[in-house]
């Protein structure tokens, strides 16, 4: 994994905003994620994303995580996103699922 990152974190609110968002994300969890940007992603998370080292391309070492999600319908596309651009994590419950006929 690439050790570069357009945007990394060292402020605590920042770092502390990045932590919750993962505490949101287990492991074989299925959510709908909204992005800051407005668009919805929605999947299984393979694995809860940890905070990792990174560099920003100004060369600053900061915190940053990465989301592997896979999508609920397709059965090979993985999404790769950036924690930062998570706005909303919303767990999605057996009750709500959509389930293969």
């Amino acid at each position: 994994m690439t050790k570069l990152a357009n945007r990394v974190y060292t402020d605590p609110s920042h770092v502390r905003r990045l932590s919750l968002l993962i505490e949101q994300l287990p492991d074989e969890g299925q959510v709908d994620l909204t992005l800051i940007d407005g668009s919805r992603q929605i999947g299984v998370v393979t694995a809860r994303p940890s905070l990792q080292t990174f560099l920003d391309p100004a060369g600053n070492e900061g915190v940053n995580a990465v989301l592997r999600l896979d999508d609920l319908n397709i059965e090979s596309k993985t999404s790769y996103l950036w924690v930062d651009e998570i706005l909303e994590v919303r767990p999605i419950h057996s009750a709500d699922r959509r389930f293969a006929r």
